[in-house]
């Protein structure tokens, strides 16, 4: 009925780092973790390790320009007649 909960190592490709955690995924691939056992290891493009809003390298996007050129652009348009 409910599918296997077993130990998984995530690898970031982006990062590097290795996060050894339960889940339902599975892989034909493995690795040998710290503790000396053998998990199966997925690969991800990106995790917390790596992605922009938890490392803090996000860039701000300016949002209040973009609303003052929009309401410049569109200024009279559907207005009454």
């Amino acid at each position: 009925m409910h599918p296997k909960y077993n130990y998984v190592v995530f690898n970031d490709l982006a990062s590097g780092e290795k996060f050894l955690t339960r889940s339902t995924v599975g892989s034909s691939k493995t690795i040998t973790w710290e503790d000396g056992n053998e998990y199966p290891v997925i690969d991800v493009e990106i995790s917390a390790a790596s992605h922009p809003f938890y490392t803090g390298k996000q860039r701000i996007m300016d949002t209040a320009g973009r609303v003052e050129r929009f309401n410049a652009r569109f200024k009279g348009f559907g207005g009454k007649k």
